[in-house]
């Protein structure tokens, strides 16, 4: 299979690639971390293509392109978001074999029949993966001028974050077996990234039981918000569904956001009753006077890292 996804058996050694490359080793060796894999030592383990991917990084270093720190931090990026996705595409194509195999529609064994499938998907999703990154990239970009960041920090914008998080999920998954676990989970992330997505929000991330989540504003927020209680809350076969929200200025980096508000959404879910909306005062001051939504103030809790703070129920009429 190895063979069959990169072209060729691995050749080549780190100090074959440095030689090469025409680099020290030092660098070849940050830059294969920063994509993911660790340090062969001697061992033959890179292809020809490796060496160009090295050989296309040195080069933006070398050049004054890219500083080496900025190029480690983007490669990592790179790395990082690759191995996550080619996790997430070894399963679900798992799944697709054996279901073609089970059903007699394989070509021989479950390896014959894997190296099938790979051969018809790996193109057209290799021309998706470089499609989708231009149209991600230019979102990115179109979003850090669309939300208004600040000229300071390019990095630091204003949102409504949301957490929306499966009630009592530890004990459940204690319960059920791995296959229903992994299903459920599945529905959930799908649900929420669907919802997400077709407000015009953003997944930042799932955690399996959890997504965090980011609009450009407290009505967009608020509505995915309830559209994922109403979904989620409202199937039978899934767990019940609390979701909390809060609104101000967060720092993007590395695909990720951090703040305040990112913390305070996190330690409202956590008090929000179950197929619940609650919110932070921000949030609430957007909308209380807005027509189709009913703000509530509840009681004032304590939150760690916050004090004493006012939460106010939130739903749309």
């Amino acid at each position: 299979m190895e063979r069959e996804i990169l072209g060729a058996d691995p050749s080549l050694t780190v100090g074959d690639v440095t030689r090469r490359i025409g680099s020290s080793r030092e660098l070849a060796q940050r830059l294969w971390r920063a994509l993911g894999f660790p340090d062969p030592g001697d061992t033959a383990a890179f292809v020809e293509a490796d060496l160009e991917a090295l050989t296309n990084l040195s080069t933006l270093v070398e050049s004054g392109a890219l500083d080496f720190e900025t190029t480690i931090k983007l490669t990592r990026a790179v790395g990082s978001t690759m191995a996550r996705l080619a996790d997430w595409q070894v399963a679900t194509l798992s799944e697709h074999v054996e279901a073609l195999v089970q059903s007699g529609q394989g070509t021989g064994s479950r390896l014959d029949t894997s190296l099938d499938v790979l051969r018809e998907v790996q193109p057209p999703f290799e021309h998706l993966l470089l499609h989708v990154w231009r149209r991600q990239l230019a979102a990115a970009v179109s979003r850090v001028a669309e939300l208004g960041a600040q000229d300071s920090d390019l990095h630091t914008v204003t949102v409504t974050v949301g957490f929306a998080d499966l009630v009592s999920f530890t004990r459940l998954s204690n319960g059920i077996d791995e296959d229903h676990l992994a299903v459920l989970v599945e529905v959930f992330e799908s649900a929420c990234s669907d919802l997400i997505t077709a407000h015009g929000g953003r997944v930042i991330k799932t955690l399996g039981d959890s997504v965090l989540f980011v609009a450009g504003e407290p009505k967009t927020g608020v509505d995915i918000a309830g559209d994922i209680v109403g979904r989620i809350g409202g199937d039978a076969a899934m767990p019940d569904v609390h979701v909390g929200l809060a609104t101000g200025p967060v720092a993007m980096r590395l695909g990720d956001m951090f703040g305040p508000a990112v913390n305070l959404a996190s330690r409202l879910t956590a008090i929000a009753r179950r197929n619940r909306v609650i919110c932070d005062e921000e949030t609430a001051a957007a909308l209380s006077e807005a027509k189709g939504y009913a703000v509530r103030a509840l009681t004032e809790r304590e939150l760690r890292g916050f004090g004493v703070v006012t939460p106010f129920a939130i739903r749309r009429l």
